[in-house]
């Protein structure tokens, strides 16, 4: 099933209501969060105090990705604050199943990511332990970078092995999805796409939405 997160990072923040109100009507399937600290990434995007407006205002599950250092010191506060799935970098911490078990307790769906030089090998040990793995396809921390064609052998390689084991977990790519790429990146095995500026910069965003998805 092909799902599309739009991404609010991207969104007009002077019409946030609006913005989610728009995309509640729209055939999106979750809102993308990004989260991001400054220090793993180079720039500040927001934190706990507007996922209580996202919580409120939207209808679609939120996809919370977070760009920090130390993810294990704040997971659960994402958990409680409403997220649907929360995602992290893996070359964010030593050793991500910590905050993987600590996210699972919580009842909330695990994602683990990776930037466009993460070696893709480096997810075969715990595609088994989350539900989600995210590839980002362009380097985390900017918007409007354009699409890196290499992640499509990834998303391939990874879901062959997926397949091989006989697993449930998603493949979810972020990072210059548009209306021109979309069926090239689904075709390859991606499950649920990011899109930001595609979605939000778009002059009709649900049209955008449908027709990433091929509908």
């Amino acid at each position: 099933m092909k799902q599309i997160a739009p991404s609010v990072l991207s969104a007009n923040f002077a019409n946030l209501r609006e913005e989610l109100e728009m995309i509640n009507r729209s055939d999106a399937d979750m809102l993308h969060v990004d989260v991001m600290d400054g220090v793993f990434v180079p720039n500040i995007s927001f934190g706990f105090p507007l996922m209580k407006p996202m919580k409120q205002y939207s209808t679609k599950p939120l996809d919370v990705h977070l760009m920090i250092v130390h993810p294990e010191k704040y997971v659960e506060r994402f958990c409680d604050a409403g997220a649907w799935s929360v995602g992290f970098h893996l070359e964010a911490t030593d050793d991500p199943m910590p905050a993987i078990e600590l996210i699972r307790k919580k009842g909330v769906r695990t994602c683990l990511t990776i930037n466009p030089d993460i070696d893709v090998h480096r997810l075969d040990p715990y595609l088994a332990e989350v539900d989600m793995v995210l590839l980002m396809s362009v380097f985390a921390g900017f918007g409007g970078q354009s699409f890196i064609p290499e992640t499509i052998d990834k998303i391939r390689y990874v879901r062959q092995e997926i397949a091989r084991r006989q697993l449930p977990t998603l493949i979810e790519v972020d990072g210059g999805i548009n209306t021109k790429n979309a069926a090239d990146v689904f075709a390859a095995g991606a499950d649920v796409l990011v899109a930001g500026s595609a979605v939000f910069g778009a002059k009709d965003p649900i049209a955008a939405i449908r027709l990433m998805k091929g509908l």
